[in-house]
């Protein structure tokens, strides 16, 4: 498990995986309408994630490394899952009234997300808090990947890009899909591929002059993390079919009200 091959190859797995479960869960919460006992079974992914995190931070071999990153996965990964099932999500549930624009349409968009902003924000917070001066702040690095990347993703969302996968949005979030922007890429692409960019570029430099083992890992798994997150962003431009990775293992079921997206061309 010292090998960085085996570290990038995890890393692309368990995302692959857990988005996959992630989605598999909500579709079936919204087959049995059991959203919020489908999230509150899932807890004991949040209490796996504190633990592992916590026991990380001392802990400079490898295993912590693995440990710290996991945790991290598996608290994003609950927050996720009850931000999709629709338990933890903002104030604002009703779609966007047509023709509203500007700084009227962005605060109502971040009023249908606002609670799930909160909670992962106070997901970094606690991680930086308890991982400051700790040996070991894998976790906390991975997690803050996945916020930045996430914050990113739903900017260029809202103010558009030219490709926007609305089949796995769950049925108690289908109004989000009347804020999304499908058209031409503005200005917040660039900034978010340059951004993602500049972070990959750094994570494989250090991995490539990183001189210990737990060094090696801990910066293979950020690389891989970083490029899967700029690779989410390409995908937003180039027309792949990327939801092919995770419909063969999705249950069928009847689609969520169908929303138009603002200007779609």
């Amino acid at each position: 498990m010292t090998s960085p091959w085996i570290a990038s190859l995890l890393a692309i797995f368990v995302w692959w995986f857990s988005t996959g479960a992630i989605l598999l869960a909500v579709r079936r919460a919204d087959r049995s309408g059991k959203h919020l006992q489908t999230v509150i079974t899932a807890l004991p992914l949040l209490v796996f994630g504190g633990w592992a995190v916590w026991m990380s931070l001392a802990d400079t071999s490898v295993i912590g490394i693995y440990l710290g990153f996991l945790g991290a996965l598996a608290i994003w990964g609950w927050i996720e899952l009850a931000f999709l099932a629709g338990v933890v999500t903002g104030p604002m549930r009703d779609v966007c009234p047509p023709g509203l624009q500007g700084k009227d349409r962005f605060f109502r968009a971040f009023g249908t997300v606002a609670y799930h902003e909160l909670l992962l924000t106070v997901g970094l917070l606690a991680l930086v808090t308890f991982s400051g001066g700790s040996p070991n702040q894998m976790g906390m690095a991975a997690y803050l990947v996945l916020f930045l990347a996430r914050i990113l993703a739903k900017l260029n969302l809202f103010y558009g890009v030219p490709r926007i996968n609305t089949e796995f949005v769950p049925a108690r979030l289908a109004h989000l899909k009347s804020y999304f922007h499908r058209g031409p890429v503005t200005y917040a692409f660039p900034i978010a591929i340059t951004i993602l960019t500049a972070l990959l570029v750094v994570c494989a430099e250090r991995l490539w002059t990183a001189s210990s083992d737990t060094t090696v890992m801990g910066y293979a798994l950020l690389t891989a993390l970083a490029a899967l997150a700029l690779l989410e962003h390409w995908l937003m431009v180039v027309p792949l079919p990327d939801a092919k990775l995770w419909r063969w293992m999705l249950p069928d079921t009847d689609p969520a009200p169908n929303t138009t997206l603002p200007n779609e061309d």
